[in-house]
């Protein structure tokens, strides 16, 4: 695909459903009593794996044009499947399974595709087979992943690293242990399952960086609004911020605090960007208006990172067109990705012309220099591909991205409604 530079990218849209929240609507709707509708999910390659393994388990799901409607089973009511679940390429709809299935009375195989094989999962092992599971794995951590039934208990477990995906793994795998189940986190990461539990009736208390799991006799059905993806909305808040004489405002986005950090780091970097029509149900949302803006160069880590994990590549295109040094550190998560993103964004941004640097754990890039056109590598990588195309829009000159279809992962109109904002 060819990507010419444009003029300013104007009007209004809205991203598809938030990722984390509709793998999450889906699994717990799964695991209810009753029929759960799900608005807003997001029709992306990574859930529509999640509602594929859950029908193999014998869940109803119903795919309308307006909604997702979950027909629950309840705690206990899961079947064992006749063939391997396979997950795709989405690291959360495994990940999260095996919090699933470590309780579950019958035996299961997690597979994906070849960068689910690559994708390290001794992480949410280790836990688990702490509470009792009985997990093998191929070198005893990557998939394919068969789990086996047995008792689980309840733990106190402190993470190693900030992980939403880890965490509830674990808080899942609590609902079918005896006792209570108490994870620890170094910082805060995203809080959706936490809070789509307590929405379901089960009892979670959080104090500070502890989070514990009272389990429950059942969970009950609750329709869920699925908000934007902010995830998403990041590429269209750096493309306002670097394309002259944007104006973009994108409704209904999700701007769960724990989710946030883009916001945060492209204020810091100078970003004009406003926030109007904020309400707070079981999910904060609003919408957001980017404008034009003459960036900076920032630092950026510590706690941040796990509040912008999947934004960071394109934070690396803002980093790219802000003047002076923007240093990256304490992402090394990013290197267990779909791909590496550390290795990818710089490469390729180094294609075009940009002084990038790849550190242990991050990037230095020393912008200021616009970014010429370039033959871009998308390494299979959704976030990688959208965020060459951001770059892109601003070049003095036109770009090719290699394999643009992988934006199907999670945002499979992206290209669409960047040519409708005059891309």
């Amino acid at each position: 695909m060819q990507i010419q530079p444009c003029g300013p990218l104007r009007g209004e849209i809205t991203v598809p459903g938030d990722k984390s929240i509709s793998h999450r609507a889906v699994m717990l709707g799964a695991l209810a009593n009753g029929t759960t509708h799900i608005t807003g999910f997001l029709m992306g390659e990574d859930c529509l794996s999640t509602i594929d393994c859950f029908r193999k388990m014998g869940v109803e799901i119903e795919i309308t044009d307006s909604e997702v409607i979950v027909e629950g089973v309840g705690l206990h009511g899961l079947c064992a499947p006749e063939e391997t679940l396979y997950t795709g390429n989405s690291g959360t709809t495994t990940r999260l399974l095996c919090g699933i299935l470590a309780g579950q009375p019958f035996t299961a195989t997690l597979n994906g595709d070849a960068s689910i094989q690559k994708r390290p999962m001794g992480r949410v092992i280790k836990p688990l087979r702490e509470m009792g599971a009985s997990i093998e794995g191929k070198n005893d951590n990557y998939c394919p992943l068969t789990l086996y039934p047995s008792e689980l208990y309840g733990i106190e477990y402190r993470l190693p690293v900030a992980s939403a995906q880890l965490k509830s793994a674990i808080l899942l795998a609590g609902l079918y242990a005896e006792g209570q189940t108490t994870v620890i986190e170094p910082a805060p990461s995203r809080d959706h399952t936490e809070r789509m539990f307590r929405a379901l009736g089960v009892e979670v208390e959080t104090h500070g960086s502890t989070i514990t799991l009272e389990p429950p006799e059942d969970l009950y059905a609750v329709d869920i609004r699925v908000p934007g993806d902010i995830s998403s909305a990041a590429f269209f808040l750096v493309a306002g911020a670097i394309v002259e004489g944007s104006e973009l405002t994108i409704r209904n986005v999700g701007v769960n605090p724990t989710r946030t950090g883009i916001l945060d780091v492209l204020h810091e970097m100078g970003a004009d960007i406003s926030i109007s029509n904020f309400h707070d149900d079981a999910e904060p949302v609003c919408d957001l208006t980017v404008k034009h803006s003459m960036l900076r160069g920032v630092e950026i880590g510590g706690s941040i990172i796990p509040r912008l994990i999947d934004e960071l590549p394109v934070i690396a295109v803002a980093a790219a067109y802000a003047e002076g040094e923007t240093v990256i550190r304490d992402a090394q998560e990013l290197k267990v990705k779909e791909s590496n993103r550390i290795a990818a964004m710089v490469t390729e941004l180094k294609k075009a012309g940009v002084d990038a640097e790849e550190t242990d754990d991050g990037m230095i890039i020393r912008g200021g220099k616009r970014p010429h056109g370039a033959a871009f590598e998308t390494y299979k990588d959704h976030r990688i591909a959208m965020s060459l195309a951001v770059l892109a829009l601003a070049a003095r000159s036109a770009c090719r991205i290699d394999e643009p279809e992988v934006v199907a992962i999670s945002y499979p109109d992206f290209f669409h409604t960047l040519e409708r904002l005059g891309g």
